[in-house]
């Protein structure tokens, strides 16, 4: 059924304290709005009309690849006067009009099909959930046949009205022909004076237009964000939702309550993660990968058997198959790294590539880079890539010994096999097979004394 969707995202979020306009604020690591926008998606929405109010410019930049329509609403006076401003905006052609919250973004799209459904472009329908502590939501309010008959909001319901555990979510469904009516009669005799989206079910029954509702599956997918703490809870729920899932599936968390996923993590059989591990973007590890605690893994592939330290960070890098990895080391963008290479403790790796059985246990940077296979690469060496102007690249044959403290001065080649003696700084090719040395001759003065302060 084509379809279109409102979704609210003009509110300052006062109580979150802070500049960003609040459907900006993140989640998983994407922001509340995007959360949405995601679902109305996944129902593959003929029109999206996004309302914005607070932190307008920003709002809209942020969710300009959705294709969405942009509406604002100046000043912000209520929910119905939100939809007012996305009417103009609204296909006829598509019979329903779905409305979201853009603070609310844990809503699946399943759930929203079947309220789409409910609808039918027929009726009315709204999303509902019972909760224990319904305090701040509007109640259901039925009649005597168990219809909807009205939803009052919280702050204008009677004491009886606030026992009601059925409660709106702030979601529904409607006719598109019928919402224009409806909303463009909105009146704001309230008690704070807003314009109330909710008003529209009594005006649907005025109507004879059958009024329906739809269950939420769990509190969790309508609970929506108002401030830090909230925020924090709402992540939490989100994190052990994707940890469970993960588990399910094979995956060994230590603890699942110390995980966190922003963004899509894929894994093979028997892949253990350690606690406080953080995935960012797409990440995917192979069969029989370990991470170590505190580790940060965004956008990377980890091949079948690769152990990941703690405390180590990997960004845009490809780890071999059976490598190992830190504790204490960063893989930058560009890192490739082939089948059981060694990267130790401070070393860090960025836009090289590190063939089979090639070895940098500590504290080294290689930088632009091409090793070869079984290459070791000694402490405290460097690839001196930059020239303050240009990046230039190291290319290290095969079986190439680098001893510590070394610093290769980029574009330089080290022929296989060839050995750089410790402490060398390499300014020019290095040959094959020989051993090449650049430092100073060791040299002891005879006499000298070390300075002493003056008295």
């Amino acid at each position: 059924m084509a379809l279109n969707v409102v979704i609210m995202a003009a509110g300052k979020g006062t109580r979150m304290k802070s500049a960003l306009p609040k459907v900006l604020h993140r989640l998983a690591g994407t922001s509340l709005l995007q959360h949405v926008l995601q679902a109305a998606s996944a129902l593959g929405a003929a029109r999206t009309v996004v309302v914005t109010g607070h932190g307008a410019e920003a709002v809209e930049a942020a969710a300009a690849a959705s294709g969405a329509v942009f509406v604002r609403q100046m000043p912000q006076q209520g929910t119905g006067h939100a939809v007012q401003q996305a009417l103009p905006a609204l296909d006829d052609a598509n019979p329903v009009t779905l409305v979201l919250n853009g603070d609310v973004p844990l809503i699946r799209p399943e759930t929203l099909q079947a309220l789409v459904q409910a609808c039918g472009g027929r009726a009315l329908a709204l999303l509902t959930v019972d909760l224990p502590d319904a305090s701040g939501y509007g109640r259901i309010v039925r009649d005597g046949s168990g219809g909807v008959a009205a939803i009052v909001e919280h702050r204008d319901a009677t004491p009886a009205q606030r026992a009601i555990t059925e409660v709106y979510t702030g979601f529904l469904a409607a006719p598109t022909g019928w919402l224009r009516k409806w909303v463009a009669d909105l009146g704001n005799d309230n008690a704070q004076g807003e314009y109330y989206l909710t008003d529209v079910v009594a005006m649907a029954v005025a109507a004879g237009v059958p009024v329906a509702t739809a269950a939420a599956g769990s509190e969790t997918e309508v609970l929506g964000v108002n401030s830090p703490a909230q925020l924090a809870e709402l992540e939490r729920r989100l994190q052990r939702q994707q940890a469970q899932v993960l588990m399910e599936a094979g995956v060994r968390l230590a603890d699942p309550a110390r995980f966190d996923l922003r963004g899509r993590l894929d894994c093979g059989r028997d892949v253990e993660i350690d606690v406080g591990c953080i995935f960012e973007g797409r990440v995917r590890l192979a069969d029989g990968v370990r991470v170590g605690a505190h580790c940060v893994i965004r956008d990377a592939v980890v091949e079948a058997g690769a152990v990941i330290h703690p405390y180590t960070h990997i960004e845009g890098a490809q780890v071999g198959p059976g490598a190992l990895i830190g504790p204490y080391a960063r893989l930058r963008p560009g890192a490739e790294l082939g089948p059981q290479v060694h990267i130790g403790n401070f070393v860090e790796v960025k836009n090289s590539t590190l063939a089979a059985g090639a070895k940098a246990n500590h504290l080294a940077y290689l930088g632009d880079a091409t090793v070869g296979e079984r290459v070791n690469f000694g402490a405290g060496s460097i690839t001196a890539n930059y020239d303050g102007a240009n990046k230039h690249r190291t290319v290290i044959g095969d079986d190439v010994h680098v001893g510590s403290n070394c610093v290769l001065i980029a574009p330089v080649t080290l022929g296989a096999g060839a050995t750089v003696g410790g402490g060398s700084t390499i300014g020019r090719d290095a040959p094959a097979g020989q051993l090449t040395v650049a430092r100073a001759r060791q040299a002891t003065v005879p006499g000298w004394k070390r300075p002493v302060k003056g008295r």
